[in-house]
């Protein structure tokens, strides 16, 4: 199925204009024509089924004919507080694998080690509405702006929350604290580790240490799999 993305469509929407990209791509390179059906969702649980009603590769029109509420595969919340990696291919990496595999919601985080402070909130939403596109599914995740450590754990966080470090002191699994259908939100340092300072801090936020295995990670393979592991706990 070829699922096309807008996010403007609602349940009650008759009738949709695509613009001129994507009006090429569907009469030029799909080789739609009048009459032929589509699939479009709005990131938002629906599924839209539309009849192209004029074939124009500057301007394709097409009817909505059936509206469908689409049940969210993942029955948790899971919410990632990655920092962004100097390499901005890896964090794309992870945001594409995520979106695929269910996430919710991400928040670029800048810590004391980060070494790239600046992103591109717009490419990072084109990454996961391809990625969502791709996988099938119609909820997309929420890419927030960028937030400090400090703002980040300050704020009032519900369900579980954790922070996946390197310091050696005791730490917990994630299937000993993560129950299923819950709302869990974890933290992924930047190459360098969070300091320890933003460590404690986190501690006295009542985040919960945890570890994601034997082997030192990279930033992004830390965080996909946390989102695996949450993922696998609520099968």
């Amino acid at each position: 199925m070829q699922l096309f993305y807008n996010e403007e469509l609602c349940s009650t929407t008759k009738q949709i204009t695509f613009d001129k990209i994507e009006s090429k791509h569907i009469v030029r390179v799909l080789r739609k024509k009048e009459n032929d059906i589509l699939k479009i969702t709005n990131g938002k649980g629906y599924l839209f089924d539309v009849k192209i009603s004029i074939a124009n590769d500057k301007k394709c029109t097409a009817d909505i004919i059936a509206v469908t509420k689409k049940t969210k595969p993942w029955n948790y919340d899971l919410h990632i507080a990655i920092a962004p990696t100097k390499n901005n291919d890896r964090i794309e990496w992870f945001l594409e694998k995520a979106t695929e595999i269910g996430i919710d919601e991400i928040t670029p985080l800048i810590c004391s080690n980060s070494e790239r402070r600046v992103v591109k909130i717009a490419r990072f939403e084109k990454i996961i509405q391809s990625a969502m596109k791709q996988s099938l599914k119609f909820s997309l995740p929420k890419i927030n702006s960028p937030k400090s450590f400090n703002e980040f754990i300050n704020q009032n966080l519900e369900g579980t929350i954790c922070i996946a470090h390197c310091e050696e002191q005791e730490k917990k699994s994630l299937k000993s604290i993560v129950k299923p259908s819950e709302k869990v939100t974890i933290l992924i340092g930047p190459e360098g580790d969070f300091s320890s300072e933003e460590i404690k801090k986190a501690l006295s936020k009542k985040f919960t240490p945890i570890s994601l295995g034997k082997s030192r990670l990279r930033t992004e393979t830390a965080a996909l799999v946390a989102v695996n592991s949450v993922c696998f706990i609520n099968e």
